[in-house]
């Protein structure tokens, strides 16, 4: 697919998380570049690429929907390692382990995890929990492995800001941590590109399959007055793409098994593996935007069918 957009579609479709691994060109600031200033690949030097990792669910267990469980993670990992250009980062957005009462357990899945995803060429990575990784203990087990539940960090003039909306069994973001991104966001300029990554979607996608944030609208809203915002987020193992006001959220595919559309079957459960073809749902494509003046050429190419 080609099309062209504008500077606002930019950050806003630049970035279509398509799959578990959706890759992104980001232009900082969206500003014009001289030829002179491009790199040796054609990017200009204010562009760069990150991949979105999303719902790897180490640890789960279940022949009917993944029979492939214990070598996902590390297909995955070796993919990523064989791509051609490597990205700046990657950012692992929540669920990175299968849940389990037994916090020992937790810690040992928490462990593997990291282990396997050392492994990454890449070594720019950055981490986010799930509530399969945290509602259990408010986070304890995860904070030990990866430190922060929320954060910000910034990669050539884009802010990103990472949201916990899971630590909290109620699913909500908390007044505190609400306080905090008011204040992060008031240092920023109105038209600063802004990335905010998150696990559960911030709008109410499908409160009955918990596919909501309790106040997430309250996020939204304080988003809502800077003009370059994109969402990022995982939890629901598809794509999806929605609109609040001009703010786009984009959703990534799992990378252990997908999940029905929302509300198309009566109960939530993991779609069964389809022998004939196997990593239906779970394949991924990278995305990439070349700059050049007003307009942005965006191609998707499929990495892999299915």
């Amino acid at each position: 697919m080609t099309t062209t957009i504008n500077r606002r579609e930019f950050l806003e479709l630049a970035a279509l998380a398509g799959a578990g691994i959706a890759g992104v060109v980001f232009a900082s600031g969206l500003r014009p570049v001289s030829a002179a200033g491009r790199s040796a690949q054609g990017y200009e030097e204010g562009e760069f690429v990150f991949l979105q990792m999303s719902d790897t669910h180490w640890g789960f267990t279940g022949p009917a929907v993944n029979p492939d469980a214990t070598v996902t993670l590390e297909k995955a990992v070796a993919t990523v390692n064989g791509l051609e250009r490597q990205p700046d980062f990657i950012v692992f957005t929540g669920d990175l382990t299968h849940t389990t009462d037994d916090p020992q357990e937790r810690r040992t899945r928490l462990a593997q995890f990291r282990d396997i995803v050392s492994k990454l060429k890449v070594k720019t990575v950055h981490f986010m929990a799930g509530e399969h990784d945290a509602s259990l203990d408010h986070g304890e087990a995860y904070r030990e492995f990866f430190g922060d539940l929320h954060y910000t960090f910034d990669h050539k003039g884009v802010h990103f800001i990472v949201l916990d909306n899971v630590s909290d069994p109620t699913g909500s973001i908390g007044d505190a941590q609400l306080q905090w991104l008011r204040a992060d966001l008031a240092r920023l300029d109105r038209e600063s590109p802004i990335v905010v990554l998150t696990h559960r979607p911030l709008f109410d996608l499908y409160p009955q399959w918990d596919w909501a944030t309790r106040d997430g609208a309250d996020a939204v809203q304080t988003l809502m007055p800077y003009e370059y915002v994109t969402v990022f987020y995982g939890h629901i193992h598809q794509e999806h793409h929605h609109l609040t006001g001009h703010i786009p959220h984009h959703s990534a595919k799992g990378l252990m098994f997908p999940l029905p559309a929302p509300g198309s079957v009566p109960k939530k459960a993991p779609i069964p593996w389809d022998p004939a073809n196997p990593y239906k749902g779970l394949g991924f494509r990278t995305v990439q935007a070349q700059a050049g003046g007003k307009e942005y050429p965006l191609t998707e190419w499929p990495v892999t069918k299915g």
